[in-house]
């Protein structure tokens, strides 16, 4: 669900990554994706992953930079294929009218992304833009990519998933994982 903020974790590559600047740093959409779990009945969770993450970064003058992504809804892949469809209608993400998740973070700084803290932004899920905090980890960085983590909560009734709450829990778990590469040439 907050994939979007996804495109925050990039951010955090762009502190890692020490010849590159932000914008020489792109989201790998093949290594990235956003992840929820919901409980069901209490005692089981149901778990999605979003596939297809994308996203961009804007240096600010101040040197902080403000990370925007996009999640495709209807990138979502569960277990079960008719969980899937039931969690892709009006009901709950309303794919065909809402087939975006977009998330634009507060600026940050690059310490905060190479280290880890608090990532504040704006998500906008089902045509509903709520503030949401996330908790990013350390970034991981390797030669040419980092991987970025985060983790977070939302409420389903803040986006207007209101529907099911005897049986599915209000809070849903976000983990995102942000590959950044940098950009060819």
């Amino acid at each position: 669900m907050r994939a979007a903020q996804a495109a925050a974790l990039a951010l955090a590559l762009a502190a890692q990554a020490p010849a590159a600047t932000a914008a020489d740093l792109r989201i790998d959409s093949t290594h990235s994706y956003a992840g929820f779990g919901v409980r069901l009945l209490w005692l089981h969770t149901i778990h999605g992953r979003f596939t297809q993450v994308s996203g961009s970064f804007e240096p600010q003058p101040d040197g902080r930079v403000v990370v925007a992504a996009q999640v495709a809804v209807d990138s979502l892949a569960m277990d079960s294929a008719r969980l899937r469809r039931w969690v892709l209608a009006e009901e709950f993400f309303d794919a065909a009218r809402y087939p975006t998740l977009r998330f634009v973070s507060a600026p940050v700084s690059r310490a905060t992304l190479t280290h880890g803290g608090p990532l504040d932004g704006r998500m906008t899920l089902r045509g509903v833009t709520r503030p949401v905090q996330l908790q990013l980890e350390p970034a991981d960085c390797e030669v040419g990519v980092c991987t970025i983590e985060a983790h977070g909560e939302v409420q389903r009734s803040d986006f207007g998933m209101r529907n099911h709450h005897t049986v599915l829990s209000d809070r849903v778990a976000l983990a995102l994982s942000i590959a950044l590469a940098r950009e060819p040439g």
